[in-house]
């Protein structure tokens, strides 16, 4: 089992950054691949960013490239996701999590463990 605990969400106003955290333990997770996804109100969940433990990322959706950044600490298996020049539509609950097995990692049923999510909202 993985146990994923996401935090650094907040409520921000347009323009602002946050940081989110995912924090994993239990299994031994080094050779897995981690993603980030978010679901606004009423809306599917959306692949942001992903990140091999080894570093290499994945590309992100022209929505949030050039202001998100995705990043990992081996040490503290932690992985992180820097959110610059926040905007209204990327209100969201943001959640981290696992993949196991092969696959396309922009398919959320392709990930076998998941966080609780944290809430991101930006007002204007």
């Amino acid at each position: 089992q993985v146990q994923l605990i996401e935090s650094g969400g907040g409520l921000v106003q347009a323009g602002a950054s946050l940081r989110l955290s995912c924090a994993a333990s239990g299994r031994a997770i080094s050779s897995y691949f981690m993603g980030w996804f978010r679901q606004a109100p009423g809306k599917e969940r959306e692949f942001v960013v992903g990140i091999s433990w080894s570093g290499d990322s994945t590309s992100l959706p022209n929505s949030v490239k050039g202001r998100f950044t995705i990043s990992s600490d081996n040490a503290k298996r932690t992985v992180y996701l820097q959110m610059n020049s926040l905007k209204r539509e990327d209100t969201a609950v943001y959640y981290c999590a696992v993949q196991t097995s092969s696959g396309s990692c922009w398919y959320a049923p392709n990930y076998d463990y998941w966080g609780q999510g944290t809430q991101v909202t930006v007002s204007s």
